[in-house]
């Protein structure tokens, strides 16, 4: 825990800044301290995937500091967020050196690899409305973003990013699942209040 204190470093990114680019070296592994990042490609024509959101808590990159190899994807803050670095070297001793991080590890990979599975099907297979409802359901993974509160601090806009959907018609959806009782829409964000729903629902 010394060592991590000692060499993890942060940096802000404000709303709409680049965490990490595509063909970057993989120096870092890197955690969401606050706010709210989304894994993001683009095609040669200019067409934009999003693969994941990492709200606070979250740590990504594992893979490709594991693999020694540049990133293949870009991670762009959809708010002002505050990044921790923990250096590629550190983060291979605690792999040698530590057996609970290699299990928190190990189960970190196996829910990353879940989620990718669930997106995959969500993309290919639903329609906006649960698709919205499994990208809101996705982000409550006591492992992969730990201490998350069933308010989340997330714009309408941010929640279309997310789920591949333009800001109006997330906004339907959303209008949609609050009337059935599976959320509420606030100023704040949104509130969940029935997640299990949410990770079942189908329009």
């Amino acid at each position: 825990m010394a060592r991590v204190e000692a060499e993890t470093s942060e940096i802000f990114v404000p709303k709409g800044g680049y965490v990490c680019r595509k063909g970057d070296a993989v120096d870092n592994w890197l955690g969401i301290i606050d706010g709210l990042v989304k894994m993001n490609n683009f095609s040669a024509a200019g067409k934009s995937v999003t693969f994941t959101g990492l709200p606070s808590g979250g740590w990504f990159g594992e893979g490709s500091v594991l693999k020694d190899k540049t990133l293949k994807y870009d991670v762009i803050a959809l708010r002002d967020s505050r990044i921790a670095r923990l250096p590629a070297p550190t983060f291979m001793w605690l792999l040698d050196n530590s057996l609970p991080f290699t299990r928190f590890l190990l189960m970190q990979l196996n829910e990353r690899l879940g989620q990718f599975i669930g997106m995959v099907e969500n993309d290919r297979l639903l329609n906006p409305d649960t698709r919205v409802a499994r990208c809101l359901a996705s982000m409550f993974n006591s492992h992969l973003y730990p201490g998350l509160e069933k308010l989340i601090h997330i714009s309408q806009e941010e929640v279309g990013l997310l789920s591949g959907a333009s800001r109006q018609r997330a906004n339907q959806a959303l209008q949609l699942l609050e009337k059935q009782g599976l959320l509420s829409i606030g100023h704040g964000g949104i509130r969940i209040l029935d997640l299990e729903g949410l990770r079942s629902y189908e329009a």
